[in-house]
């Protein structure tokens, strides 16, 4: 395990041919990743929207190139080539079809970005104390994943365990792998372990919650003040009915605390009810009435 982990942080030989393949690979993955229904609301999907798994990418590429120059260029090719390509494959499957390339222009500043940090990146490899402050942006931005991605777990578990612990593991291991000074191992290891456990604290003591309108009085649904609202499955949150004075009508509000499936049940003063199927995401919700009720 250790050999393999010493190739994959400089015991590689990344000729050109070797990156645009990894370049090609890393595209195609991603793509499918987006494509395919199954991985949508897993971990397998953030790599379509976040960075953690690019800063993998990159830092393997930086540990395993020959000089700032080569760090740099590398870098940039690999997201030059990787990048358009994911949404080339999408286009056919998608929609919005060529309209995809819209959300491009983002990353491509990145990629432009990728050239000055695969050059500054590249000085990691000298093994002093701050090449950890040149590693430390890095472990920010999986930071600032891991705490949305642990988040979202808590939301919806067991989805996003895989990616919420990946970024645990890369916020503590990094400078474990990519550094040979004990010294700059143990400490950049400690401030990992000391950030992951923050982290997890903050978002255990203020859990996710999904606050929202989920209908409101009028010609699809009809309720006011005197009906009573329930959720089957109280796990997953709390409803209320509630006046609102700057539309002068009433709005039935939720807070979720978990996402899945429940029943939603009106129920007027005379007895009558009406239920409804309700599904809940991290940050949406689909809602059809139960036919007969």
């Amino acid at each position: 395990m250790k050999k393999a982990i010493d190739k994959l942080f400089g015991g590689i030989n990344l000729t050109w041919p070797k990156l645009i393949i990894f370049a090609l690979a890393a595209a195609v993955f991603t793509a499918l990743m987006a494509i395919i229904p199954i991985f949508k609301n897993t971990s397998f999907i953030t790599i379509t929207a976040t960075f953690e798994v690019w800063i993998l990418f990159g830092i393997i590429i930086i540990m395993n190139s020959r000089s700032n120059l080569d760090s740099a260029l590398k870098c940039f090719v690999f997201f030059l080539i990787s990048q358009p390509l994911i949404y080339l494959i999408q286009v056919p499957f998608s929609w919005q079809g060529w309209g995809l390339f819209g959300y491009y222009k983002y990353w491509f500043i990145w990629t432009l970005l990728c050239f000055p940090m695969g050059f500054i990146g590249y000085w990691m490899k000298k093994d002093k104390w701050w090449g950890y402050l040149i590693l430390l942006p890095m472990i920010i931005i999986t930071g600032r994943s891991y705490y949305a991605y642990f988040s979202d777990f808590l939301f919806a578990m067991p989805r996003y365990i895989l990616i919420s612990v990946f970024c645990a593991c890369a916020m503590i291991l990094y400078p474990v792998f990519i550094f040979k000074n004990r010294i700059i191992k143990r400490i950049g290891a400690l401030i990992g372990i000391v950030a992951v456990a923050v982290l997890t604290i903050l978002n255990l003591v203020n859990p996710p919650v999904y606050s929202t309108e989920i209908m409101g009085n009028g010609e699809e649904y009809q309720f006011d003040d005197s009906y009573t609202a329930s959720l089957s499955d109280e796990k997953l949150g709390d409803v209320e009915i509630r006046y609102v004075e700057s539309i002068d009508d009433y709005l039935l509000h939720a807070d979720f605390k978990r996402g899945g499936d429940t029943v939603l049940t009106l129920v007027s003063p005379t007895g009558e009810k009406k239920e409804y199927n309700l599904h809940v995401e991290r940050s949406k919700y689909t809602i059809t009435e139960i036919p007969g009720s």
